[in-house]
C-alpha cells in the first residue's frame, strides 16, 4: 500500500526517573561548587540559600535571646555579697575546718608533708617561706589594716556594727616567727600558721570556764585549755576566754616525743570578735603561727591541730575542726 494506511503510530518513551549524570573526581567537586546547568552553589540554589539562612538567623537570635533572659533570671537570683545557703543549710555547713600554711608546692597539692632542709650551706628552705610570705601580704598590706578597727589586746574588745578587728601585727608577729628570722626554717624549728577556714555567717560558740564543767568533760577538752580558761578566770580577764581555742600535739605517741615543744604567737586560739565573716572589705581572716621550738630531725612527724569551741565538732576522716598535717627536717 502506497496510501500509508498501514504505517504504525510512533511510540513515545516517557522517562520518569533517569538517573542524572554524575561525574567524578575533580570534575565532580567542580559541579558541586557552581553548576552551571541548574546555578547550584554548593548543592542549593540562591533562593534555597536565602531561605535557610534567614531561618537559622531567626532561630539561633531567639535561642541566644532566650538564654540571655535565663542568664539575667539567674544573676537576679544571687546576691553577690552573701550565699543563699549559709550554714546548716549550705553545702559547706556549719563546721569550719583548720587551714594550715605554707601548703606544699601546687604540683603535690594533695600532700600535707612539709619536708625541707634547714640551714645556710644545702638548705632548701626558701621555698617554703616564700609560700608563707605570699599567703601573708594581705595581714602586712597597711590599705587592708586601714579598714579594720583596733580591738584592744588579741581582739578582746567587741568591735562596732559593720566593723571588723584589725589583725595586730606586733602580736602575730613574735619570735622567730618573722621573715627577718625566716620563720624559723633556716634554724630548723619551722612556724607553721593556721587558720580557720572561711564560713560565711558563722560565730564561735566559745566555752565558758565557769559554766559549762560538764560541755568541757564532755567534749574532752584538753586540760591544758582549761588550765588556760582558769587562770584568766582568777585573774579577772574572762575577756580573754571568748576565743576559738587551738591546741596542737603529734598524732601518735612516737610523733609526740619527735614533735618536742609547741609554742603559739600571739595566742593558744583566735578571738571571738574576729568573726563573723561577711564577705567585708579588708577581712583577714583571724591566724596563729605554732613553732615547733625542738622538733628531732630526720623523722617524719604527723600532728594534728584541732580548734575548740561549743559548736565546733571533730571529724578526722573528713578533716573537720582540725588540720593535719607532717613535718620532716632534714
Amino acid at each position: 500500500g502506497g496510501d500509508g494506511k498501514d504505517k504504525k503510530p510512533e511510540v513515545q518513551e516517557y522517562k520518569f526517573a533517569v538517573k542524572p549524570e554524575t561525574k567524578s573526581g575533580w570534575e565532580g567537586f567542580k559541579q558541586f561548587l557552581w553548576n552551571s546547568e541548574t546555578s547550584e552553589f554548593l548543592g542549593r540554589t540562591g533562593m534555597s540559600w536565602l531561605k535557610i539562612g534567614v531561618f537559622y538567623l531567626i532561630y539561633y537570635t531567639f535561642l541566644a535571646g532566650f538564654f540571655m533572659a535565663c542568664l539575667m533570671i539567674f544573676y537576679k537570683t544571687l546576691d553577690m555579697k552573701q550565699p543563699r545557703w549559709q550554714n546548716d543549710n549550705g553545702i559547706i555547713g556549719a563546721n569550719p575546718g583548720v587551714g594550715f600554711r605554707p601548703m606544699p608546692h601546687n604540683k603535690d597539692i594533695e600532700s600535707t608533708l612539709i619536708w625541707f632542709r634547714h640551714g645556710d650551706d644545702n638548705g632548701n628552705w626558701n621555698n617554703w617561706v616564700e609560700r608563707l610570705e605570699k599567703f601573708l601580704e594581705p595581714y602586712k598590706n597597711d590599705t587592708v589594716k586601714e579598714m579594720g578597727i583596733e580591738c584592744g589586746e588579741l581582739a578582746s574588745r567587741k568591735p562596732g556594727a559593720k566593723q571588723i578587728c584589725q589583725i595586730n601585727r606586733n602580736e602575730l608577729f613574735q619570735g622567730d616567727c618573722t621573715a627577718e628570722k625566716s620563720y624559723g626554717y633556716r634554724q630548723g624549728t619551722p612556724c607553721i600558721l593556721l587558720k580557720l577556714n572561711r564560713i560565711y555567717g558563722w560565730t564561735p560558740d566559745p566555752y565558758d570556764f565557769e559554766e559549762d564543767e560538764a560541755i568541757l568533760e564532755e567534749d574532752e577538752v584538753p586540760q591544758s585549755l582549761r588550765d588556760m580558761m582558769a587562770q584568766n578566770v582568777k585573774n579577772e580577764r574572762t575577756a580573754m576566754n571568748k576565743r576559738v581555742w587551738i591546741e596542737c600535739k603529734g598524732e601518735n605517741p612516737a610523733d609526740v616525743e619527735n614533735a618536742g615543744e609547741f609554742q603559739y604567737y600571739p595566742d593558744q586560739g583566735f578571738s571571738a570578735h574576729y568573726f563573723p565573716y561577711e564577705n567585708q572589705d579588708g577581712y583577714v581572716s583571724p591566724a596563729v603561727f605554732v613553732q615547733l621550738k625542738n622538733p628531732k630531725k630526720g623523722i617524719m612527724i604527723a600532728i594534728e591541730c584541732k580548734a575548740w569551741a561549743k559548736n565546733i565538732k571533730h571529724d578526722s576522716m573528713e578533716r573537720r575542726g582540725l588540720a593535719h598535717f607532717e613535718v620532716m627536717i632534714d
